[in-house]
């Protein structure tokens, strides 16, 4: 087969998958559905003390761990149902498997377990797809309870949404094609077309570099590498482990050289729900004392990233 039709059946092939991804985005989430949620609505909410506002800004700072139900955890118990917002673009994080048609990947076995601890029956856990730049406009209008879907604690963030404890460390690393003679971040970005997701930390990153030739954001990272494959862009800018990932899934891509903003990821979710926050605190402790944290590492990321399972866990620290 000649290199220029496959290279043409690629992009056209990622292309597709993106289309895709978005019409599935924008219906119904899998499994069942909140009636409010349905209607358009917003979900009910149970009336809590809101969780207090963290002066400090210390991204590894949330309630503490307990197993007890609260008001929040009680509501959602009630309408059985706990609707946790994820990716389906992200490539061992969270990707629909077009074979199977299910979303699979490490967010996607946390959301997962997350979901059956507090609910105690998976079938009452609904996966929705989530849009990178309205993860926190779905958990303000009650659209999800949760959002497990590479989230990084930031500042700005906090003042909207409470987040659990760290469960990733991340940082911005940019993508660009094999065929750049880019080597570090400076050298792919300066004077030059870069994507990145809108509302993201890679968003926030490149508005910081006077010398970024201009800015193109999309609504999921995903369509960035549909951009870089038309040659409509020069780089990409995202997580680590999207970056990872993307260059794993298409070959003509590679990470450059350095990275930048180191950060955290949390699940995030309403600032009032301090009782939820709490229980998804405890339920992570477990998750990864018990191992699965480390089996989830080992089966979707380890063959793409580039240091061991212990490199990517939070250690507790004050900014």
């Amino acid at each position: 087969m000649r290199k220029g039709n496959v290279r043409a059946r690629s992009v056209t092939a990622v292309a597709l998958l993106a289309s895709c991804a978005a019409v599935l985005g924008a219906g119904a989430p899998q499994g069942a559905v909140l009636p409010a949620a349905a209607a358009g609505q917003r979900a009910p909410r149970a009336e809590q003390a809101p969780q207090q506002p963290q002066a400090d800004c210390d991204v590894y700072k949330s309630v503490p761990a307990s197993t007890e139900d609260g008001p929040a955890v009680k509501a959602i118990k009630a309408r059985r149902s706990l609707v946790i917002g994820v990716d389906q673009n992200s490539y061992r994080w969270g990707a629909r498997n077009p074979n199977t048609g299910q979303i699979e990947g490490f967010d996607i076995d946390l959301a997962k377990a997350i979901g059956t601890a507090l609910m105690g029956d998976p079938e009452k856990v609904t996966l929705k797809a989530v849009p990178t730049a309205e993860r926190i406009k779905f958990i303000q209008e009650g659209r999800v309870d949760l959002i497990v879907r590479t989230m990084t604690i930031t500042c700005d963030r906090l003042d909207q949404v409470a987040f659990s404890k760290p469960y990733f460390t991340t940082s911005q690393r940019v993508l660009a094609p094999k065929s750049s003679p880019a080597r570090t971040i400076d050298e792919a970005v300066n004077g030059k077309t870069v994507c990145a997701a809108s509302s993201s930390s890679a968003e926030d990153e490149l508005k910081a570099r006077p010398k970024v030739g201009k800015i193109v954001t999309v609504e999921n990272h995903l369509d960035c590498l549909v951009l870089m494959q038309l040659g409509k862009i020069d780089a990409t800018m995202t997580d680590d482990g999207l970056a990872a990932s993307q260059a794993a899934q298409d070959q003509t891509v590679r990470v450059v050289d350095g990275e930048v903003r180191p950060a955290v990821m949390g699940i995030a979710m309403l600032k009032n729900s301090t009782d939820l926050t709490a229980r998804v605190n405890q339920v992570l402790a477990d998750y990864h004392s018990g191992g699965a944290w480390r089996a989830g590492y080992d089966r979707w990321l380890k063959p793409y990233m580039l240091n061991d399972a212990d490199h990517y866990w939070p250690k507790e620290q004050a900014r």
